[in-house]
């Protein structure tokens, strides 16, 4: 962290993406705040004729040069900034207390950060004894170091030891994290899984390298499952991920995810040793700095977050829940190269049922080939973008089922339940996610930042998660998360700053009542700072109210209808606008369609109609 003896008046921050790199500039102004000033981006440049990443780096850097020479926000000195000096950034360098000075008051960066997905994404396997427990457990760690999870070994998972081998020479991933048994527990099955990986003996996608294996189980197997492993493979030893059936201890396994990627896979991004040496502090890994962020964030304001990446070919899902950091990664589901995986995964109607207008779905069929064939190409017309934003409710909602299914509780355990909670929880492992108790919702990627109106953006969210009680609903706007989650960890208080007045557009609280009503009756009522209404089952209704402005109300529920306080109890409190304004959501929950194609139709554009977006012809 930032001690702040000396003051940091201007960061630069650069993400280089697997295709584009993307430069900031944060400068604190006259009242001390920290705000984006510019952002600029340009091709990453690791493939031929460049290959050194560096020079994509400098590129955004120019553009951020020549942005601040035309213009800056209001309150900031106009004039270029000068931040490449002999061939790199120009950052001040410390020698112990003495801090090179500005030859101008344009030049240089007091800090420069950086992240990379450049090298490659991480792909790793995970390997334990037990599928849902220990197996889990490491799926959970991998996952939320930033890697895309290829495959999970488990001596139950019903194949036999020859399949397990082929699949690992098939695969060749990055890294494998290997976990089992609790501490003084099974030393035999983790033999097992060890002489299975040494049989498959994979090699790594990148150069001749040992394959790195961390082993996170049981302490009393590890001098046999290195003894097993022999000396072809690059053990790491790690604390137990599952040292008792009753908790799980994932920090450990993290870092040396972390340490491993940063070693093995961002170094083979050509050009990536001259970055490490330009950067104030270490280059982190971009998903990895998404989850920073919003663990930094939630835990500083004391919310639960859900957010989202909804990418091209990939789909990440994050969450803090009371404390608890997840995230999962559904490598195909996405809006351009995996269109076609969301397509086959969610069916032609489930999709289809999200247009407010007669299509044959032959024709929804041709129309998602055609974007995965040209998958850089965008919505020509009104219906074009409609049916991609249909596909991204689907993307969305599949991909938020598969992050429930792994963001639990810990199977094995006893938990103390009423006769009411039997009939509503498995029998164990145990979703984190309530709906009811989230805070704030975080949309990233290309369909939700750059949706032509954040409405349509808010009405995505509420349509594929379907939010309880009160809960406030945001944009990424430009997509700058994985600077600020670098930035996060070395200086929190600027990377708050940014993040909360420029980074996350607030489209406004969404309050949703949960429980069963009739249509067309009364479910709730909503009075307070000159608002008096009643909202019928199966409405949308908004209230004006923009960013920044705050409105108390009190709303109650119909006596079947709960919004946060319990089945009919009222609730009173200040809720906040946004871009759209203050959304009162009563289609129920679940959310249920008609089922008739013209009421169906007849609902979405009502809903349509309610939060001021255009019909279709």
């Amino acid at each position: 962290m930032n001690d702040m003896s000396t003051p940091i008046e201007r960061i630069v921050a650069t993400d280089c993406g697997s295709t584009t790199t993307k430069a900031i500039l944060i400068e604190r102004n006259q009242s001390g705040d920290y705000r984006l000033v510019a952002r600029g981006e340009a091709p990453t440049t690791v493939e031929r004729p460049f290959e050194d990443v560096t020079v994509g780096v400098l590129n955004a850097m120019t553009e951020l040069e020549e942005i601040t020479g035309e213009h800056v926000p209001e309150g900031y000195e106009v004039g270029r900034r000068k931040l490449i000096k002999d061939g790199r950034v120009w950052r001040l360098q410390k020698s112990g207390d003495v801090t090179d000075s500005r030859s101008a008051p344009m030049d240089a960066s007091d800090m420069y950060v950086s992240t990379s997905s450049a090298g490659g994404g991480l792909q790793m396997m995970v390997a334990g004894v037990v599928k849902s427990m220990s197996a889990e457990s490491a799926e959970r760690a991998a996952l939320g170091a930033g890697a895309i999870l290829m495959d999970t070994l488990a001596v139950d998972d019903g194949r036999k030891d020859y399949e397990k081998v082929d699949r690992l020479r098939q695969l060749r991933p990055d890294i494998i994290l290997m976990s089992g048994g609790t501490d003084g527990g099974t030393v035999i099955h983790l033999a097992d899984m060890a002489e299975v990986i040494r049989r498959a003996d994979p090699k790594p996608r990148f150069g001749d390298m040992q394959l790195p294996v961390i082993f996170a189980g049981n302490k009393e197997a590890r001098d046999e499952v290195k003894e097993v492993l022999g000396s072809g493979i690059a053990l790491k030893v790690v604390d137990n991920l599952r040292p008792t059936l009753e908790s799980e201890n994932l920090d450990p396994a993290r870092d040396e995810i972390h340490e491993l990627f940063l070693e093995h896979v961002m170094q083979q991004a050509p050009g990536y040793n001259k970055l490490l040496d330009w950067a104030s502090e270490e280059v982190m890994a971009t998903p990895n700095a998404v989850g920073k962020l919003m663990k930094s964030y939630a835990d500083q304001e004391d919310i639960n977050i859900l957010g989202v990446d909804i990418g091209g070919a990939t789909t990440d899902v994050f969450s803090v829940f009371d404390g608890v950091y997840n995230r999962t990664v559904s490598a195909n589901l996405g809006m351009s190269y995996s269109i076609c995986n969301v397509l086959k995964e969610a069916g032609t109607e489930n999709i289809a049922r999200w247009l407010p207008f007669e299509i044959d779905p032959f024709e929804v069929r041709n129309r998602l080939r055609n974007k995965m064939i040209r998958p850089t190409t965008i919505p020509q017309t009104y219906e074009d973008l409609l049916i991609e934003q249909a596909v991204s409710r689907e993307a969305l909602r599949l991909a938020f089922y598969h992050h429930k299914s792994l963001a639990r509780t810990l199977k094995g355990t006893q938990t103390q339940r009423d006769v009411g909670e039997i009939f509503e929880q498995s029998a164990g492992g145990e979703t984190l996610i309530k709906m009811m108790n989230l805070d704030m919702i975080i949309g990233s990627g290309g369909v939700l930042s750059h949706a032509p109106k954040r409405a349509q953006s808010a009405l995505m969210m509420m349509d594929a998660y379907e939010p309880e009680g009160v809960t406030m609903l945001t944009v990424d706007s430009i997509f700058m998360m994985p600077h600020l989650g670098v930035l996060s960890e070395h200086f929190f208080e600027a990377a708050r700053q940014v993040f909360e007045y420029d980074c996350i557009v607030k489209c406004g609280h969404c309050i949703s009542p949960v429980g069963i009503a009739k249509p067309g009756e009364t479910a709730l009522k909503v009075t307070g700072d000159g608002v008096n209404l009643e909202v019928k089952v199966g409405d949308i209704v908004v209230i004006p109210a923009g960013r920044g402005e705050f409105k108390n109300l009190t709303v109650e529920p119909a006596r079947g209808l709960d919004v946060g306080e319990g089945k009919g109890k009222s609730l009173s409190r200040q809720f906040e606008g946004g871009t759209v304004g203050i959304i009162i959501d009563a289609r129920g929950r679940p959310l249920t369609l008609p089922a008739d194609n013209a009421e169906r139709i007849a609902a979405l554009r009502k809903w349509l109609s309610a939060m001021s977006l255009p019909l279709p012809n």
